[in-house]
C-alpha cells in the first residue's frame, strides 16, 4: 500500500526517468521525422493541448488579472530577455580564456538570447499550484516578444543574422498558443459547472504531455551525432548549465520574496520557472534561421538541447519543495491576517 501510494505521488518523476531510458534505447522513434512524427505531434498537437487544457481549467477572472499584473510581467521579460543574455555574456568572457570548445560557448549565449517556453513552465507553475494565469500569459507573450528580440540580441551578442520569417513563426505561435487558448475559455463558458462539479485531472493532462515532450526532446539529443564531443568540454558545459538554472532560480527567488517586492508566493513561483526557462520549440528552428550555412551550427545547439531537459528536469525535482514552501508561507499570510489588531 505505501508502494502504491507513493507511485501514484511520485509517477510524473518515475515517467521521466521512464521516457528518458526509452529514449535513449531507441532515439529513432521520437526523432523527427520518424514515427512519432513529433515534428506535428509535438510542435503542434502537444504544445496546442498543453495551451487548450489551460484554457479550459482557468477561470477567465483568473487570467484577466494576470493581463493587469504589469509588475510580474515587466520583471519577467526583462529578466529572461535583458538581465539573462548580459550575465551570461560576462559570464562567457570568463570562460573564453578556458579550454571548452569555444562553439559550445556560443552555444550558451544564444541559450541566454532565446524568450521563455511554451509549455514546461506553464506545466511546473501548474503543479507547484503557482499563479498558472501569470505564466501562461508571460509564456505567450515571451514568445511572441522573442519573434523580434532573440534575432537581435543574437546579433548584438555574435554577429550573425538574417532575415527571419516573422509571419511563419508568428503564425505558428498564434495557432498553438493563442487560439486553443481562447477555445478553451470559450468551450469553459459552455462546460463551467460541469467541469466544476467533475473536477477533471488537468495537471495529470498536462504532465502526461510533457512526458512525451521530454520523450522527443531526448530523442532528439540522443540520436544527434555531433553530440558526441570531447567528453571534458561537454560534461563542463552540463555542469555550467546546472549551475546558471540554479543560479538564477535562487536570484528571481530572492528578488520576488523581498519586503516590499509586491509579489505573493503563488506570484513568485511563476516568476521563478518563467525567468529562468528557454524555449528549444523556438529555439531551434530560429538558430537555423540565423546560423543558416554555418558548419558549427550543430554544435551551438547542443547547449540549448541540454538546457532544455535540464531545466525540465530540475524544475521536477524541485516542484515538492517549492509546494511545501508556498503552502507554509500561505498559511503563514492567512495567520497573519486572522489575528486580533
Amino acid at each position: 500500500m505505501g508502494l502504491l501510494a507513493m507511485l501514484r505521488k511520485e509517477w510524473f518523476t518515475i515517467g521521466i526517468a521512464l521516457v528518458i531510458l526509452s529514449a535513449k534505447l531507441q532515439p529513432s522513434i521520437g526523432v523527427k521525422g520518424g514515427p512519432l512524427k513529433p515534428e506535428i505531434t509535438i510542435a503542434y498537437a502537444a504544445v496546442s493541448l498543453i495551451f487548450f487544457n489551460s484554457g479550459l481549467s482557468l477561470k477567465t477572472e483568473e487570467l484577466t488579472s494576470a493581463l493587469l499584473h504589469v509588475r510580474l510581467h515587466l520583471f519577467v521579460q526583462s529578466f529572461t530577455l535583458i538581465f539573462f543574455p548580459l550575465a551570461v555574456w560576462l559570464l562567457l568572457r570568463v570562460l573564453a580564456l578556458t579550454a571548452i570548445d569555444q562553439w559550445l560557448l556560443r552555444g550558451l549565449q544564444t541559450v541566454s538570447c532565446m524568450p521563455p517556453p511554451v509549455s514546461s513552465a506553464v506545466i511546473l507553475t501548474k503543479a507547484v499550484g503557482g499563479n498558472e494565469a501569470a505564466a501562461i500569459f508571460n509564456s505567450a507573450f515571451g514568445s511572441f516578444l522573442g519573434i523580434v528580440v532573440t534575432p537581435m540580441l543574437l546579433l548584438l551578442f555574435l554577429g550573425s543574422s538574417s532575415s527571419v520569417p516573422f509571419s511563419s513563426i508568428f503564425s505558428q505561435l498564434f495557432m498553438t498558443v493563442v487560439v486553443p487558448l481562447i477555445l478553451g475559455q470559450v468551450c469553459r463558458t459552455f462546460l463551467r459547472e460541469f467541469l466544476d462539479r467533475r473536477k477533471p485531472p488537468f495537471g495529470a493532462i498536462s504532465s502526461a504531455v510533457l512526458l512525451m515532450i521530454i520523450y522527443t526532446t531526448f530523442c532528439d539529443t540522443f540520436s544527434n551525432p555531433n553530440i558526441e564531443l570531447d567528453p571534458i568540454s561537454l560534461l563542463l558545459v552540463v555542469l555550467i548549465i546546472f549551475s546558471i538554472q540554479i543560479s538564477f532560480m535562487l536570484l528571481t527567488f530572492a528578488f520576488s520574496t523581498r519586503s516590499g517586492s509586491g509579489f505573493n508566493p503563488a506570484d513568485t513561483v511563476a516568476i521563478m520557472f518563467c525567468s529562468t526557462h528557454k524555449s528549444l520549440t523556438l529555439g531551434i528552428p530560429m538558430l537555423k534561421i540565423v546560423f543558416e550555412g554555418y558548419e558549427h551550427l550543430s554544435l551551438i545547439s547542443v547547449p540549448l538541447l541540454i538546457y532544455h531537459p535540464t531545466q525540465i528536469l530540475l524544475g521536477s525535482i524541485l516542484v515538492p519543495s517549492i509546494r511545501s514552501w508556498m503552502s507554509s508561507r500561505q498559511k503563514a499570510v492567512k495567520l497573519s491576517t486572522l489575528q486580533p489588531i
